[in-house]
């Protein structure tokens, strides 16, 4: 389960390419991240030849989730933290939402051109274009590129390649509009448990 934690958490961390930029294509990505409030649909995630699958949501600012089919994990951002929930373990595992890449796509105002952002090159595809980047002050962490569909422009998929080289991908399919989630759907749900080495309940 260690392993499967590792394998998550890779998508979450970004070693930048140097290469021509397209403008364009960096404003009409920023355009359209801003112009998304919240977003529902499933993914497909691939790394090291190993695939999952699972439900995706978002909300900006600051919200994520990915319930991992079939292994019982969730990655929920709650607008200030990233957590790993491992239900079999009931463990979690806690990083700051702004140290990771992923948080770039979720901001409250996303600036791919003044912040601490950095778009190191573009790609050209016949119906789709890739942005690579990385934060600034984490950029020996690795790099990130997002793909988006041309037209409409359109989330497609990400590659996350982390500092020793690995990439994971994870292609997102039939994403809609969504912003009525639940009160809570962006939070931990827990089982109550009680320890008889007397430690803390959890909560519901």
């Amino acid at each position: 389960m260690k392993k499967f934690i590792a394998f998550i958490f890779a998508v979450l961390v970004t070693v930048p390419c140097v290469a021509d930029v397209n403008q364009s294509y960096v404003k009409s990505a920023e355009k359209y991240l801003n112009s998304v409030t919240g977003l529902s649909g499933d993914f497909i995630q691939t790394s090291n030849g190993r695939v999952a699958k699972g439900l995706f949501a978002m909300l900006r600012p600051g919200k994520v989730r990915l319930d991992y089919t079939n292994s019982g994990i969730q990655l929920i951002s709650d607008g200030s933290d990233l957590y790993f929930f491992d239900k079999s373990l009931d463990q979690i595992t806690t990083v700051p939402l702004t140290s990771t890449p992923a948080g770039i796509l979720v901001r409250k105002k996303i600036d791919l051109q003044n912040d601490d952002i950095v778009v190191s090159d573009t790609f050209d595809g016949k119906t789709t274009f890739a942005l690579n980047m990385y934060l600034r002050d984490n950029r020996g962490l690795g790099h990130m590129t997002v793909v988006f569909d041309k037209n409409p422009v359109k989330l497609k998929s990400w590659t996350v390649t982390d500092a020793t080289g690995v990439s994971t991908d994870v292609v997102f399919r039939n994403l809609k509009p969504k912003t009525d989630f639940s009160k809570n759907y962006f939070q931990i749900s827990r089982h109550k448990t009680v320890s008889n080495a007397g430690g803390d309940a959890f909560y519901e």
